[in-house]
């Protein structure tokens, strides 16, 4: 059952980003995310390890970990990587939530490990800067959100360079 959520919105995605096209006017989707490519001589593997190790480190924990090629190939889909892990510093998200819960959309934090049609592996996230450009935070809450975005950019940074 649990597998059918998933499936159902991936194929709702498009249509959601179809909704907001006339809104995002002159804003391209690639506007929105950060995208790091792995190093050359880096394995998908040893960037899975960097980023788990280095979110450890930094007291993020690893909520969610969802290999979607795995579910695509078991139901006979041809792909290539894609895993999305989800990170999160519970005291964060309450802070936030607890200003607006509208912050729950954003909740966990997404780092996407994907290769690309030439096989080339990249990190993809949501652009913190353009949603806390969005938010109207409080100062406490703005220091938090910079918190999150640097500790994100971190783990990526680790997972792209293979930094253990």
């Amino acid at each position: 059952m649990r597998k059918i959520h998933w499936l159902a919105l991936f194929a709702a995605l498009p249509l959601l980003f179809a909704t907001l096209a006339p809104r995002a006017e002159g804003m391209s989707l690639a506007d929105t995310v950060v995208k790091r490519p792995l190093a050359e001589d880096v394995s998908i593997e040893d960037a899975i390890d960097s980023m788990l190790l280095r979110a450890n480190g930094l007291n993020f924990k690893l909520v969610a970990r969802q290999p979607l090629y795995k579910e695509l190939e078991a139901m006979g889909v041809e792909t290539r990587h894609v895993e999305i892990f989800q990170f999160c510093d519970a005291r964060i998200a309450a802070q936030m939530l607890a200003e607006n819960i509208d912050f729950a959309a954003y909740l966990p934090c997404r780092i996407t490990l994907i290769e690309d049609q030439d096989g080339k592996a990249w990190l993809v996230t949501l652009d913190l800067d353009m949603v806390m450009q969005m938010a109207d935070l409080p100062p406490n809450l703005k220091a938090l959100a910079i918190k999150v975005r640097d500790t994100m950019n971190e783990i990526m940074t680790a997972g792209a360079n293979g930094d253990l």
